[in-house]
């Protein structure tokens, strides 16, 4: 578990690197991962790494204590954004292009509709690219306003953050949904899917520990979700 942990982290860093050396555009524009806003969340993604390479993933989602609970929604927010982020424009923005119309590239029996509130307030039908065009970009969106994610450590957070952070997660479980189901054989042929396994199963485990994700989301990925939540319940 900690080579694939160390794995999952060396991929990132690498795709993200090359990305900004190459100049190459994803279906977003040039990749550029969102950094955290204050030191606080900084010091608690680098405590999440360092327990992730423990091995103790269970360990790894809980709230550190003396930790406020916003601070560290919000700081993993931003880590599976750019984590979800890599996973999907390094091995699968490519192979989504066979993907044009309303409808196509999605789980079976689920066709994921987008609606942001403000530019389309009425959900549209779109193909499986666009909607996570559309959820990368809202994720981005939503961690740079600071009226949302605040910057001052000693800021107090909205009332409609958790609201916020739990959309945030029912829409990158989405995007992983879409890459099992779509996409997978090709992260097979790149040899990263034990690295989107153990990413996918700390989500979960991320979610499950703090009720971000209602149960009805999970039926996109059924099986591997109840194969990872039972490993959460033994631990």
């Amino acid at each position: 578990v900690v080579a694939v942990v160390v794995a999952v982290a060396a991929v990132a860093a690498a795709a993200a690197d090359a990305a900004a050396m190459s100049g190459k555009r994803s279906t977003r524009g040039t990749f550029v991962q969102v950094k955290h806003a204050n030191q606080k969340r900084t010091d608690l993604s680098k405590l999440t790494k360092r327990t992730l390479g423990t091995g103790n993933l269970k360990e790894a989602v809980r709230l550190p204590v003396g930790s406020d609970l916003n601070e560290w929604l919000a700081t993993n927010c931003v880590d599976f954004y750019n984590e979800i982020s890599v996973l999907y424009e390094q091995l699968c923005a490519e192979d989504a292009g066979r993907f044009t119309k309303p409808g196509e590239g999605f789980p079976p029996s689920f066709e994921y509709r987008w609606a942001d509130g403000v530019r389309i307030t009425k959900p549209i039908r779109c193909s499986s690219p666009e909607y996570v065009d559309y959820v990368l970009n809202w994720i981005e969106e939503q961690t740079h306003d600071k009226l949302i994610f605040p910057v001052d450590e000693d800021a107090n957070f909205p009332p409609i953050f958790i609201d916020v952070a739990h959309k945030i997660f029912t829409r990158i479980f989405r995007v992983y949904a879409i890459i099992y189901h779509a996409h997978f054989a090709v992260v097979e042929k790149h040899g990263a899917a034990s690295h989107l396994n153990t990413s996918f199963k700390h989500f979960v485990f991320f979610a499950h520990e703090h009720g971000l994700l209602e149960e009805k989301e999970y039926k996109a990925l059924k099986e591997p979700v109840d194969r990872i939540l039972q490993q959460y319940d033994s631990n």
